[in-house]
């Protein structure tokens, strides 16, 4: 029997993580934040999603095939993490940049110990002019119903859930760790119970293998407190093994689920936003449809990203971080560290999805989806 064979570079470990300059080093250059970068192409830097682990408790063989993260896959060592301490202050500078919104993932991000300390010195940041951060999260599900009401306490505002399947069999398959659906179901049950909302829930579609609990999904959702939104399967990392053929585009999506359930188009909340938002007709709730290899919206991307271990990423598939780390433990002054940040957002011209295809698009390597998260 042919077996699929997955390619699997770790360029998280291209250069060792334990030495200081990891990644593509910006020079410190002291300046004050003045609350509102541009960068090359003149998007403004609004959003900030911050890695707190590499670890996920999921085998999903799209992101993190059993067989290469095994038992004796290393992952980075705690040393290497920035500390919460650490993080906050990082995060502080982008704030003070302009940043209005902090999402955290992972891997799987309530797998770090004590999280619920990492968001509350979080939620104590505000903008320049007094306002509090957008702070979300998003999370597999798998421990949301234990930490639900702690992690509102703390100050989280609202979560995402990823859920790809409402198919127990078909769920448990697709994790690979055998952990049943229903209990997805409850860590959502109970964060909406705690106040932690609006729930959105993003479902991967990827055609031949979850494109068949698209309308089980919507009616699932359809007339509930929560948003089902559709992303495009698309081709993050290295390890997935992606193929345009398996990509549903989104209109066809729409398509299927109109036909049951009429949909007419709404209005983005806010420029930039990743989703295209539809209503159902008889007033039935939303869906949202995140279109990224189908309907580029890099024109309007406003997101960085921050690893962990301190690497700032200007693209989801971009392929070498900026180092902010050495500058953090070197002894960098916070002006230092806000003149790193404007210095790379100011330099940031990413386009990838706009150029998908074009031999000039795509990088020698890019970075993993449970590195950097999504």
């Amino acid at each position: 029997m042919n077996k699929r064979v997955i390619p699997i570079i770790d360029y998280r470990q291209a250069i060792p993580a334990s030495k200081a300059g990891h990644g593509l080093p910006v020079t410190p250059a002291s300046g004050e934040p003045v609350g509102l970068l541009s960068d090359a192409l003149g998007r403004p830097l609004q959003d900030l999603r911050i890695s707190v682990t590499d670890r996920c408790n999921f085998r999903c063989v799209y992101c993190m095939p059993k067989d290469v993260f095994d038992k004796q896959y290393q992952f980075l060592a705690h040393s290497d993490l920035l500390s919460f301490e650490e993080l906050t202050r990082v995060a502080r500078q982008f704030v003070a940049h302009g940043v209005r919104k902090i999402r955290l993932t992972g891997g799987e991000p309530l797998l770090r110990k004590n999280i619920e300390t990492l968001i509350a010195m979080l939620a104590a940041l505000r903008t320049p002019d007094g306002q509090e951060i957008d702070l979300t999260l998003t999370t597999n599900g798998t421990l949301l119903k234990q930490k639900a009401q702690a992690l509102r306490e703390a100050g989280l505002k609202r979560v995402t859930v990823s859920l790809d399947s409402l198919d127990d069999e078909s769920f448990r398959k697709m994790n690979d760790v055998d952990f049943p659906v229903a209990r997805v179901l409850e860590g959502i049950e109970a964060a909406h119970a705690a106040g932690l909302g609006p729930i959105k829930i993003n479902m991967v579609v990827k055609k031949g293998v979850n494109d068949d609990q698209i309308l089980p999904m919507a009616r699932h959702f359809k007339g509930s407190p929560y948003i089902l939104r559709f992303i495009e399967y698309m081709d993050v990392g290295s390890s997935n093994g992606w193929r345009m053929d398996e990509v549903l585009p989104s209109a066809d999506v729409v398509r299927l689920i109109s036909a049951e359930m009429p949909l007419v188009v709404a209005d983005a909340n806010y420029t930039g936003e990743t989703a295209e938002r539809w209503h159902y007709a008889d007033g039935g709730g939303e869906i949202g449809v995140i279109s990224s290899v189908t309907q580029a919206f890099c024109q309007d991307c406003s997101r960085a990203r921050l690893s962990t271990e301190g690497q700032v990423y200007t693209c989801l598939f971009g392929s070498e971080g900026h180092d902010l780390r050495s500058i953090v433990r070197g002894g960098g002054s916070d002006a230092d560290l806000a003149g790193a940040i404007a210095q790379l957002w100011g330099q940031r011209g990413d386009r990838y999805s706009e150029l998908r295809g074009a031999a000039q698009a795509a990088p020698a390597r890019k970075v993993e989806m449970s590195y950097i998260g999504g």
